[in-house]
């Protein structure tokens, strides 16, 4: 038996009259279930009826003794008789009828033996009313009236029966009394039987009423009964039982493989004790098993209960739940719940957990924990009443690597750039990656502003030292620039943005050089000027223009979609890179404008692509923190003609820094037009597992970092992407794997699970006309037919 066994047809909740009375069964429920209900009781009351109706035949054959020929009562006695067989068996042959279904025929067959007793009993006065005096037809009419009582009462679930045997008696009754003129006895006769006819309808609704409520709580009782069973015998969880003295009682066989031991060696043994290992002797308890002594001391209830066990030597997580059991008498009984080996999960969640504040590449914090230590030094340097420091950090001559050697050497040296950082930290220092070739480090004490300079200059001196990669001896600098909390900045974001200052005016300088933040710091702040100015201009000058990135199935190869990448060819200052606008244009909010832009143009493309291939399109943190983002994408959609499945909207986890809930907010407005939601960039910034519980996006892109990373063997990395993979399957997810460059990464990605694949290796940025002729290329065509 399972579940699927009992999710049968309810059985109804109206019950009309005419489905009471059986004349109709309505398509509303199990009515062939209720009948079987109703039928089958009629064996459970027969012999009660009987014996009434033979104490009655008892009575009115005394009062027809002596008034009416011997020979024709004894015959209507053999009459009843015969009738009372004949109901007796066919009531006997629905015994069983809660096991089965009840046919129409049976339920005529019962009708029809409820007309013939009910005929029997109309003989007394119709057939010998006319030869008894008036008191014995007052007599007779109260002996059928008891009767015809006995039938309404002792006959509630069949109210058909009750209908035909009151309606034959009471109703040759009153014929007989009009024809014998006795009419205030007709019409007692009438109100009687017309009373009788709605209680045996109100009480055969009331019973079956009672019947469909007692069959759900059976039905309930059998589905928790099975629930208890499958779940006690599953694979994964198991039950639990403990007495007053904290002792494992009734160990079931999950329980006790879940202990490492048989169920007989555990029965009746400490439940601390069992799951506490070494630490039963020391009494060193981990903080989540004292915490579950003291639950089950103090008698609470507890629900997932997160508990690190030691089962056999060997470290586990369980998450318990229970609840204290009480005796019939109100004294305390024990305690019985259910638990779960969560410890894969646990260690998965450990690893991506790791990944939200550590950069995959190089170990060092990323630039959440970056920002929480300066946020943690800020408040030291205001409690205190002394100062902290933010270094940034940005590597000269890095890009020429990367651009030459490609990007496998360039995240070695990256690596290789985070260990000399490492080296020089003390307790007073934190380092770490912002992203890209930028660090940062984090003083926590710098009342001594030579104690800084000199930290800064050892950094510089210690990473333009030359670095051996891969056969390559490669030379690179570090620029940094600096700001001290409170003075250069209250907040995290004051004071990172003046360190970030201080760094440009150290990069413009030539590089290899430190420069503290000061307020006049002109140059850096003419040289934004000009450039929002032109920024702002761009629009109207058309000066933008989109690239795109062709995103391949990882199976196919076929694309499926394209990456919108903008462009700025600048009339002032030419082709300026996406990584110094783009920011700038968020500062300034003129990235609401663009980004519109950049979805009307982007759907107006990909609207001349095949049908399957989605566009998708970046969307910063202020486009959506903007009240009209979703109506611009509702715009951009209705304006092209592109359907919503087939455009996505890629974000970062640095989007809900400033308001998570209005940005999620404006995600599901975007999501509920039929739109996609991707994840980009996954682990190197601002990651968070809540984001993933909270949204439902469509797809999570692997950073290129964790490709190459794993590419080289990193064994990390390796898990990390398994853990993501199996992540957003689990969540009903697709991956993209960024950054692919090369076959030996490409067939990594194929093995690790993602679906689809992106990087240099099947494409770089390209004009739209070049993305649209790509589907006309007889090799593109040839490859899709192939898929």
């Amino acid at each position: 038996m399972n579940i699927r066994s009992l999710q049968n047809k309810a059985l109804p909740k109206d019950l009309p009259v005419s489905a009471v009375l059986g004349l109709t069964d309505p398509e509303d429920g199990d009515w062939a279930r209720l009948r079987a209900l109703q039928y089958s009781s009629l064996s459970v009351g027969a012999f009660s009826r009987i014996a009434t109706q033979v104490a009655a035949l008892l009575a009115t054959a005394m009062l027809l003794v002596g008034q009416a020929e011997p020979g024709y009562v004894l015959g209507w006695v053999a009459l009843v008789v015969l009738s009372l067989w004949h109901g007796f068996r066919t009531d006997q042959s629905l015994a069983e009828a809660d096991r089965r279904r009840v046919s129409r025929s049976e339920v005529h067959a019962q009708m029809i033996a409820a007309a013939f007793n009910g005929l029997a009993w109309a003989v007394p006065l119709a057939g010998f009313g006319l030869f008894v005096d008036a008191a014995t037809q007052v007599k007779i009419w109260t002996v059928l009236a008891v009767i015809m009582t006995a039938s309404a009462v002792l006959l509630p679930a069949v109210p058909m029966s009750t209908l035909l045997f009151c309606g034959i008696v009471g109703g040759t009754t009153i014929v007989y009394f009009l024809f014998a003129h006795a009419y205030d006895m007709a019409a007692i006769t009438v109100v009687f039987t017309g009373t009788l006819f709605v209680g045996a309808v109100e009480g055969a609704r009331r019973y079956l009423a009672t019947q469909v409520a007692e069959a759900g709580i059976l039905e309930k009782n059998e589905v928790v009964s099975l629930l208890l069973r499958e779940f006690e015998e599953g694979k994964a969880d198991w039950l639990w039982q403990i007495d007053t003295a904290r002792r494992v009682r009734s160990v079931s066989p999950r329980f006790a493989f879940a202990l490492g031991h048989d169920a007989e060696e555990v029965e009746g043994k400490s439940f601390i004790q069992l799951i506490s290992g070494p630490a039963w002797e020391t009494g060193q308890f981990p903080t989540s098993l004292h915490d579950l002594a003291e639950k089950l001391k103090r008698r609470e209830n507890f629900s997932n209960l997160l508990v690190r066990v030691m089962i056999k030597g060997e470290p586990r997580w369980w998450e318990l739940s229970g609840t204290p059991r009480f005796a019939e008498d109100g004294s305390f009984d024990g305690f019985r719940g259910v638990g779960s080996d969560v410890t894969e999960a646990r260690e998965n969640t450990d690893k991506i957990a790791w990944m939200a504040r550590y950069d995959t590449l190089t170990g060092l914090p990323n630039r959440m924990m970056l920002t929480e230590a300066l946020g943690d030094a800020l408040d030291y340097a205001e409690k205190w009443r002394t100062r902290c420091a933010f270094l940034m950090i940005d590597l000269d001559r890095f890009k020429a690597v990367n651009d030459t050697l490609g990007h496998i050497i360039g995240d070695q040296l990256l690596a290789r750039v985070s260990e000399r950082l490492k080296e020089q930290m003390t307790e007073n220092e934190l380092c770490g990656r912002l992203g890209g070739d930028e660090f940062a480090i984090v003083i926590r004490d710098a009342s001594d502003l030579e104690h800084v300079k000199s930290v800064a200059q050892q950094v510089i001196r210690r990473l333009s030292q030359p670095y051996e990669v891969e056969h390559h001896t490669l030379f690179v600098g570090a620029s940094v620039g600096s700001a001290f909390g409170p003075r250069d900045g209250a907040t995290v974001e004051t004071l990172m943005r003046n360190a970030d200052l201080a760094l440009y005016r150290a990069k413009d300088s030539g590089g290899n050089a430190h420069f503290v933040y000061e307020p006049a710091l002109h140059a850096h702040a003419e040289e934004r000027r000009q450039l929002e100015f032109s920024l702002r201009n761009a629009l109207e000058n058309n000066e933008f223009q989109l690239a795109f990135q062709p995103v391949v199935d990882a199976d196919t190869e076929g694309v499926v979609s394209f990456e919108a990448l903008l462009r700025w060819n600048s009339k002032e200052h030419g082709s300026v890179s996406p990584a110094k606008f783009i920011p700038l244009a968020e500062d300034t909010r003129l990235i609401v404008p663009i980004g519109e832009w950049v979805l009307q143009e982007a759907c107006r493309e990909a609207v001349k692509w095949p049908d399957h291939v989605r566009v998708a399109v970046n969307a910063s943190g202020e486009q959506l923190l903007d009240p009209n983002f979703s109506a611009s994408v509702v715009s951009a959609l209705s304006q092209s003609g592109l359907s919503p499945h087939r455009l996505e909207i890629e974000v970062t986890e640095s989007i809900f820094l400033r308001d998570a809930s209005q940005a999620q907010a404006a995600l599901e407005q975007v999501m509920a037009l039929g739109c996609g939601i991707a994840l980009d960039d996954f682990g190197t910034g601002y990651s968070s597992l809540g984001y993933l519980r909270k949204l439902r996006f469509s797809t999570i892109k692997v950073d290129r970092s964790f490709v190459q990373s794993a590419a080289t063997g990193n064994i990390e990395s390796l898990a990390i992407i398994r853990a993501v993979v199996a992540m957003a399957d689990s969540l009903d997810m697709s991956t993209t794997a960024e950054g692919a460059e090369t076959e030996k990464e490409v067939k990594l990605i194929r093995e690790l699970g993602c679906r689809k694949i992106q990087g240099y290796f099947f494409g770089r940025p390209m004009p739209a006309q070049d993305a649209e002729a790509l589907f006309r290329n007889p090799h593109y065509l040839a490859k899709q037919s192939a898929a």
